[in-house]
């Protein structure tokens, strides 16, 4: 027999598999995890900290550093809050374009995370893949908005730029393009044996557990539980849209792989509708560069492409916010680490943590 004993390793934090500056803590015997800890906060920002000594319009470009692979998410979640706070409404044109770039967003950070997952597992094809077609997006929104990676787009009343002319056009090309790669990628992992051992039975996450360790978005609904924020208490004009909300049935690596995956279908079905549906008129409502909403407080929530996105504010009358409060998906989706790890083999460390899509900046925030 060959004996064994118990030994503590670091891994992280580093960039590459740790998705950010992560740090776990293991427990081993041989190589099978006897305990993970994470340890957080090598990124810590005070992100909320910094909301009191700005103004409302001078936050909007820091929401783009928290989940900064889904910009748009931050600036739709704190936007909406706000004018919530004001108690205005924004143009119709406005509410249609949020969503598209919300939307093509999405699938952005959708088309990074399959491609780095399949990179933390050793396969290169289906991150040039992805890639390929994320660099389209990008084009559409530095078209749009002159930025690749933190937009600053959003703002109160509408949104800081009105649409190229020749956006609709590339976008139903791109859409129409993207559709036809699908079946690609699924060509490359859906039931490649290499991946499906990595990835079946691996990282169960009962419904009862996702529930029960506060997870959102994908990581929820690979679970079972078809709860999504754009149906469940819907915002802007997603009650106006058509598209099915999809969900898993084990809750493993697998299923949340291939949910992601139906997402991004989804995300095309709703981008394509408000292309369609798009109105004439403003991209915007003129608001004082000062504005100061009443006494009171509101949490106000988005879904992002990591889960639940919200931003509980307090105002007090003033220039400025008297406090910010952020709901970050990855904050909660990471707290479940430690139970997956428990009794996993170290090889499946990496495909476990890589398939909750956690994002580092929103967790230190």
């Amino acid at each position: 027999m060959i004996k064994t004993e118990e030994f503590l390793i670091n891994m992280g934090p580093q960039h590459p598999s740790t998705h950010g500056v992560l740090r776990l803590i293991l427990k081993l015997e041989g190589e099978k995890v006897i305990k993970a800890t994470p340890v957080i906060g090598y990124l810590h920002r005070s992100l909320e900290k910094m909301a009191e000594n700005r103004t409302y319009h001078q936050y909007i470009p820091l929401t783009d550093r928290l989940d900064y692979v889904t910009s748009m998410a931050g600036n739709f979640a704190y936007v909406l809050a706000v004018e919530k706070l004001l108690d205005i409404q924004i143009p119709q044109r406005a509410e249609f374009i949020r969503v598209i770039m919300l939307e093509y967003n999405r699938i952005a950070s959708h088309l990074l995370w399959y491609g780095t997952l399949a990179l933390d597992l050793g396969a290169t094809t289906p991150f040039i893949y992805a890639f390929r077609e994320r660099e389209k997006i990008l084009d559409l929104f530095e078209a749009t908005c002159g930025n690749r990676l933190t937009y600053n787009y959003y703002r109160l009343g509408g949104v800081s730029f009105d649409l190229p002319e020749n956006f609709i056009e590339y976008s139903k090309k791109f859409l129409k393009l993207l559709k036809e790669k699908m079946p690609d990628y699924e060509d490359l992992l859906t039931s490649n044996i290499i991946f499906l051992g990595r990835t079946k039975d691996k990282g169960i996450i009962s419904s009862e557990e996702a529930l029960n360790y506060g997870l959102t978005g994908p990581n929820l609904r690979a679970s079972g539980i078809k709860w999504d924020i754009r149906r469940g208490e819907p915002f802007s004009i997603y009650p106006q849209l058509d598209f099915e909300i999809p969900t898993g049935n084990k809750g493993d690596i697998w299923d949340r792989y291939y949910l992601r995956l139906e997402e991004i279908r989804q995300s095309i079905k709703i981008i394509e509708q408000c292309l369609e549906k798009l109105p004439s008129g403003k991209h915007k409502i003129n608001l004082p560069l000062k504005v100061k909403p009443k006494k009171g407080e509101i949490y106000s929530r988005i879904e992002s492409s990591r889960g639940e996105m919200g931003f509980y504010i307090i105002s007090d009358g003033s220039l400025k916010p008297y406090r910010v409060k952020i709901r970050a998906p990855s904050f909660s989706n990471l707290s479940i680490i430690s139970k997956l790890l428990e009794g996993e083999k170290v090889a499946d460390i990496v495909a476990i943590l890589g398939s909750l899509d956690i994002i580092l900046p929103e967790i230190d925030r």
